[in-house]
């Protein structure tokens, strides 16, 4: 079975159960709240230029192929 990445990386579904799975283990090794508030915050923000640059790279496509 192939793993589509481009749509797994593009799902914010994936991104809020990656946080979901990361942050209870930050706390259960013992990282602050605020740390592990952080660490969720810069995956977040990481997630979203990922989306946004992955949107952008589907719209350039799909507008490169009706021009053809």
């Amino acid at each position: 079975m192939k793993i589509d990445w481009k749509r797994k990386l593009s799902s914010r579904k994936f991104w809020m159960a990656l946080v979901g799975f990361i942050t209870p283990l930050l706390l259960a090794f013992g990282m602050s709240e605020s740390e592990t508030a952080e660490i969720a915050a810069i995956i977040i923000a990481g997630a979203n230029v990922i989306i946004y640059v992955l949107a952008e790279a589907s719209i350039d496509t799909a507008n490169r192929e009706k021009g053809e």
